[in-house]
């Protein structure tokens, strides 16, 4: 018994390590590969009909201002006021009644002054993954600029291009690296998952009826 229980902890720790040093090597693949597709900077974007924002809350679970959320709706109105696109995708969660990231975002780009009748929602981005096939496959664009942070515009330009998508980045603001610290670490892994879901084929939860972007 003590033996088996030496060979389990053993056969643990080298599954850790393999999985360590595959995230690593993950991170690396993934911020190597789109160094040349992400910028701070709009004139360096290609002007393109669609901006995808991909959503997140506008407040923390202990209701405090979310600065991810604030920072991305800053960037998607100078992007629009810099003329480089001329309609949104705005792709969250709604799979709960009391909680709709897209009509968030929404209201928070109207009151920037940005027409309602050039965004369009999607409310099943419930992942990184599905915001971007979906604006193929659902909105019809093969080609668009992604707004969120840095090291989320990452992970979602090296998904679109396993996707065939032409995608760029504009990179929000990112928050202090205290305030960020657990949303870093779990990006760390979520990186890995990227490659698991292109291994067996993830799709989307949901997909459906195409919608036209006039």
């Amino acid at each position: 018994m003590k033996k088996f229980f030496k060979k389990t902890i053993i056969y643990f720790l080298l599954l850790l390590l393999v999985v360590v040093l595959f995230s690593f090597y993950a991170n690396y693949k993934i911020e190597k590969s789109t160094k040349d597709f992400v910028t701070y900077n709009v004139n360096e974007l290609p002007e393109t009909k669609v901006a995808l924002v991909l959503g997140t809350a506008p407040n923390l679970v202990n209701g405090y201002q979310n600065y991810y959320f604030t920072y991305r709706i800053i960037a998607a109105d100078e992007l629009y006021k810099s003329g480089k696109v001329t309609h949104f995708i705005l792709s969250g969660d709604h799979g709960r009644k009391d909680y709709n990231e897209p009509e968030t975002m929404k209201k928070a780009l109207i009151e920037k002054g940005i027409p309602e009748n050039v965004i369009y929602l999607d409310y099943a981005g419930f992942r990184t993954l599905d915001s971007m096939i979906r604006a193929k496959e659902i909105f019809g664009q093969s080609k668009f600029i992604v707004v969120s942070q840095k090291f989320h515009n990452q992970r979602a330009i090296f998904i679109g291009k396993q996707n065939g998508i032409d995608a760029y980045g504009y990179n929000a603001k990112d928050v202090n690296k205290q305030a960020g610290l657990k949303t870093n670490v779990r990006e760390f892994f979520a990186r890995t998952k990227v490659f698991i879901d292109n291994w067996f084929g993830i799709q989307p939860k949901f997909l459906g009826k195409k919608i036209k972007i006039n």
